[in-house]
C-alpha cells in the first residue's frame, strides 16, 4: 500500500517551456535569457493556468516562439556575414589607412586627457605649423558599443591635408559604462582641446565640434549639458563660447522615438536601456527632448550654430531624425540647418566617399566653412589636388550592396 502519491504540478512541463522560450524570444536575450528565465518560470504554479490552453494551440504557440528564436540569431549571423564581407571589400582602403594612422609623423596617437583606461584622443596635425590652426573635435560612433577612437583616422588624415588639426576623442563603450559616463569622458575631452591645443598649434577660437552617429548623439548631449551648466553659473571647464558650431553626422536625437527601431535593427531594446541607465535616461539624453524644456531656455541661447548632415538612404538611423531636431531647434530659437545627401547611406559620408577620393560634397562643405574667414585658405583649397582613391570602384560598389548599416 502506498503511503504517499505524487503530485501532479500544477503547471505543465510544456507550459514552463513556453513561457521561458516566448517571453526569451520577445526580449532577445537569446540562450542566456533562456537559463536565466527557466530558473524563474520552472516555480510558477497557479491553478488558473492548468487549463488555460489546449495542448495543441500550446505546442503551435512554442513552436512559433521557437521561430522568433531562430529568426533572431538567423538576422545576427547574416548581418555579422555582410560586415565580414563589407569589411574585406574595403581592405585595400582600411590597409593603407592603418599605414597612416601607425607611421605617418602628423598622428599623436593616445594623449591622455583623463583618469579612465579609454580618455585618451589622437591628434592630426598638418605638416604646416607657421601658424595657429583651426581645430575640429570628433567624436566617433559605434552604436555605444564599438566605438574607438581610430574610426575617425580616415576623416583626421584628409583634414589634416588642409591644414585643420583633428581631435578624435575616445571614451568608455557600454559596457564598461553608460550614456552618461560618455557624456562625461566627451566633455572632459573636449575641456582638454580647449585648454590645451595651443601647444600643438590649434587656435583655441577656432574649434568645432563634430560627431558621427552614437558620436553625435554623445557630443551634441555634451554641449546640451555644457551649455545648462554655464547658464546656471555652475563650475565649468571649458566655455560654449569656444565652440564655434556643431556638426552632427548620421546621428539620432531622441531616443524614445528610436528604441524601437534599434530594436528591429538588432540593437535589443533590453541593452539599449542598459546603455541609456532605464527608460528615464532615454529621456534625460534626448538632445530633442531636452531642448524642449522651458527651464533652460537660457542655455539654449548659448548653443553655437547647429548644422546636421544625413543621407537620406539612411537605414541605421533615418534621416528624418535629423530632420525633426533641427526643427525643433529652430522652434526653440536656436541657429540650425540639415543637409540632406540624397540616396547616401549611414556609411557613406563618412567612410565609402573618402575611400573613393576626389571630389566630395560633404568634405567640401566642411572644409568650405571652416575656412570661410580665411582667403588665403581658401585659396590653398582651390588649388589642392584631388584626394586620392583608396579602393577600386567596384569593390565600393560591392561593399554598398552588401553593407549592413
Amino acid at each position: 500500500m502506498k503511503l504517499w502519491k505524487r503530485r501532479k504540478p500544477l503547471v505543465s512541463l510544456e507550459f514552463r517551456v513556453y513561457l521561458v522560450v516566448f517571453r526569451a524570444s520577445r526580449g532577445g536575450g537569446g540562450l542566456a535569457t533562456i537559463r536565466r528565465r527557466w530558473g524563474l518560470y520552472r516555480v510558477v504554479s497557479s491553478s488558473a493556468v492548468r487549463s488555460a490552453m489546449p495542448r495543441r494551440r500550446l505546442i503551435c504557440s512554442l513552436a512559433s516562439a521557437s521561430s522568433c528564436l531562430a529568426i533572431s540569431g538567423y538576422r545576427w549571423i547574416t548581418r555579422l556575414l555582410a560586415l565580414a564581407l563589407y569589411a574585406m571589400l574595403l581592405m585595400p582602403g582600411f590597409l593603407q589607412v592603418a599605414y597612416d594612422y601607425f607611421f605617418s609623423s602628423q598622428v599623436r596617437r593616445s594623449v591622455v586627457y583623463g583618469d579612465q583606461p579609454r580618455n585618451r584622443l589622437d591628434l592630426y596635425l598638418p605638416t604646416n605649423s607657421d601658424e595657429l590652426k583651426p581645430v575640429v573635435i570628433f567624436v566617433t560612433g559605434g552604436a555605444w558599443i564599438i566605438g574607438y577612437k581610430a574610426w575617425g583616422s580616415l576623416l583626421g588624415l584628409h583634414l589634416a591635408e588642409r591644414d585643420i588639426i583633428v581631435a578624435c576623442i575616445d571614451y568608455r563603450n557600454f559596457p564598461q559604462g553608460t550614456i552618461s559616463d560618455m557624456v562625461n569622458d566627451v566633455s572632459q575631452g573636449i575641456a582638454f582641446i580647449c585648454n590645451n591645443i595651443v601647444e600643438f598649434g590649434g587656435d583655441p577660437n577656432k574649434i568645432y565640434l563634430m560627431g558621427q552617429s552614437a558620436g553625435a548623439h554623445v557630443s551634441a548631449c555634451a554641449l546640451l549639458q555644457q551649455a545648462v551648466k554655464e547658464s546656471r553659473g555652475e563650475s565649468i571647464s571649458w566655455s560654449m563660447s569656444q565652440i564655434n558650431a556643431y556638426f552632427g553626422l548620421s546621428g539620432g536625437y531622441n531616443l524614445l522615438k528610436l528604441v524601437d527601431h534599434f530594436h528591429g535593427r538588432g540593437l535589443y531594446r533590453s541593452i539599449f536601456l542598459s546603455i541609456m541607465e532605464g527608460e528615464k535616461g532615454m529621456e534625460q539624453f534626448s538632445p530633442e527632448i531636452i531642448v524642449q524644456n522651458p527651464g533652460i531656455s537660457s542655455a539654449v541661447s548659448l548653443l553655437p550654430r547647429i548644422i546636421l548632415f544625413h543621407g537620406t538612404s539612411d537605414y541605421s538611423i533615418p534621416s528624418h531624425a535629423s530632420k525633426i531636431f533641427v526643427d525643433t531647434l529652430r522652434k526653440v530659437g536656436a541657429e540650425a540647418d540639415l543637409i540632406l545627401y540624397d540616396g547616401k547611406t549611414h556609411t557613406d559620408l563618412f567612410l565609402q566617399d573618402p575611400l573613393r577620393g576626389g571630389k566630395d560634397e560633404f568634405f567640401d562643405y566642411l572644409i568650405g566653412f571652416i575656412h570661410a574667414n580665411d582667403k588665403e585658405a581658401l585659396a590653398k583649397d582651390a588649388m589642392a589636388p584631388p584626394r586620392r582613391r583608396f579602393v577600386p570602384e567596384i569593390l565600393l560598389r560591392l561593399a554598398g550592396k552588401v553593407s549592413p548599416f
